[in-house]
C-alpha cells in the first residue's frame, strides 16, 4: 500500500537517496543531509503549532511504500511566500515600440523583475522514484495537497501557485541561466539553485533590476523561457487538469513557468465531500480511483475505492482503513483520482 504522511526525522536518510536519484532543478529536495534536517525541522514545527492564519509555514510529506518500509517520493506545501525573504520571478510582458515614419510596428518581449512580500501559498518539491511512476501514484503524491489544504483553511493562502521545473540539462546546465544570470552570479546553475534554498538574499544583491528584452538574448535562451524539464510535462499536464493556468510569470533561475489557481476552484477540490465510515469490508470492492484521507493534522492519504450509501456515508476497504488508521465512524475526506472523462456530444 501506498500511503502519504508528513515526514518524520527518521526520514532523513532516505530522503538524502531520493535527492541523489533527482535531476538538477528541484531546490526543495536538496542534496545536502544538514539542509534537509533543517527543512524536516520545520516541517514537524508546522504541523505542531496553532495557528489561525498563514505565516510561511513549510509542510512536507513523504510517500511510503508500506511493504518495504520505502521512502518512494516527496512533496510539500509552503503556506504562503513572501515576507522576510521575496518571492523573486519574473512577469513577462509585451510593449509596443512603433515608428510612423517608417511604417514599422513591432511587439517586443521583456522579462521584469517582480519581488512579492505577500504572496500566494505555493506547492512543491514533489519528486517521485522513476520505479514509482506506475498506478497513479504521482497522482497521489501530488492531488491529496489540495484535501489536506481544504480541510485547514485557515492554515493556507486561498490562492496556490506553482512554480514547474524549467529546462536544465542532466550536467546542471541551464540556457536561461547561462545567458542571464550566470553573468551577474559568477556561478553555475546548481550553485546558485542551491544557494537560494538556504538564503534568497544575495538575489536582491545582485540580480537585475531593469527590464530584459527577450529578443536580445541567445535563441537557446528564449525557447526554453516558459518550458517545462521533460519529467515535468506530466505534473504540468496534470495540474492543468486540475484547473491551474499560467501567471505570465517565470523562475528567475532556469525560466520554468508558475502556474495558479484559487484552491476552492481546484477539480479534486470541488468534487471532493467530507463523509463517516459505516462499514469497513475485507471483501473485494471497485478499483482504487479515489484519494482519501484521515482529515487529521496527524494527516495520511492514500488511493482506494470507496461505496457511498444514501445518507452520505461510506464504506471503505479494509486495507485503506488500517493504512489510514481509521475506524467505523471516522470522519474522511475522498475525491476522484482523475477528472471524469467528457462524454461524448450525440449525434
Amino acid at each position: 500500500m501506498m500511503v502519504v504522511r508528513p515526514v518524520r526525522e527518521e526520514d532523513v536518510g532516505q530522503l538524502v537517496e531520493l535527492a541523489v536519484s533527482a535531476s538538477f532543478g528541484l531546490t526543495s529536495l536538496p542534496r545536502d543531509r544538514d539542509l534537509l534536517a533543517k527543512r524536516i525541522a520545520k516541517s514537524l514545527r508546522s504541523f505542531q503549532v496553532e495557528t489561525t492564519e498563514p505565516g510561511g509555514e513549510l509542510y512536507l510529506f513523504v510517500m511510503e511504500d508500506t511493504a518495504t518500509d520505502t521512502i518512494a517520493g516527496t512533496s510539500g506545501i509552503v503556506s504562503k511566500v513572501g515576507g522576510f525573504e521575496p518571492f523573486y520571478a519574473y512577469r513577462v510582458e509585451t510593449c509596443l515600440h512603433q515608428s510612423e515614419m517608417l511604417q514599422i510596428r513591432k511587439e517586443v518581449q521583456t522579462l521584469n523583475l517582480v519581488a512579492e512580500h505577500s504572496g500566494p501559498c505555493e506547492i512543491g518539491g514533489l519528486f517521485l522514484a522513476p520505479e514509482y511512476r506506475r498506478h497513479g501514484n504521482g497522482r497521489l503524491l501530488s492531488l491529496f495537497r489540495f484535501l489536506f489544504m481544504v480541510d485547514y483553511p485557515s492554515r493556507f493562502e486561498p490562492n496556490v501557485i506553482a512554480e514547474m521545473r524549467g529546462v536544465v540539462d542532466e550536467d546542471g546546465r541551464s540556457p536561461f541561466w547561462e545567458a542571464i544570470g550566470h553573468h551577474f552570479f559568477d556561478m553555475d546553475f546548481p550553485k546558485a539553485d542551491y544557494l537560494s534554498v538556504m538564503d534568497k538574499r544575495f538575489i536582491a544583491d545582485l540580480m537585475p533590476k531593469c527590464p530584459i528584452y527577450v529578443s536580445l538574448l541567445p535563441r537557446d535562451a528564449q525557447e526554453v523561457i516558459g518550458k517545462v524539464h521533460d519529467h515535468t510535462r506530466p505534473a504540468l499536464k496534470m495540474l492543468q487538469d486540475e484547473g491551474f493556468r499560467f501567471t505570465g510569470m517565470v523562475d528567475i533561475f532556469e525560466a520554468g513557468p508558475i502556474i495558479v489557481c484559487q484552491l476552492d476552484d481546484v477539480r479534486i477540490v470541488r468534487e471532493s465531500r467530507n463523509s463517516t465510515v459505516r462499514e469497513i469490508t475485507a471483501a473485494e470492492m471497485g478499483p482504487a480511483d479515489f484519494i482519501i484521507t484521515n482529515t487529521s493534522v496527524d494527516f495520511c492519504a492514500c488511493m482506494g475505492p470507496v461505496v457511498t450509501f444514501p445518507d452520505g456515508e461510506v464504506q471503505l476497504h479494509a486495507d485503506t482503513a488500517r493504512a489510514l488508521g481509521i475506524e467505523k465512524g471516522d470522519p474522511v475526506r475522498f475525491g476522484p483520482l482523475r477528472p471524469a472523462a467528457p462524454q461524448k456530444e450525440r449525434a
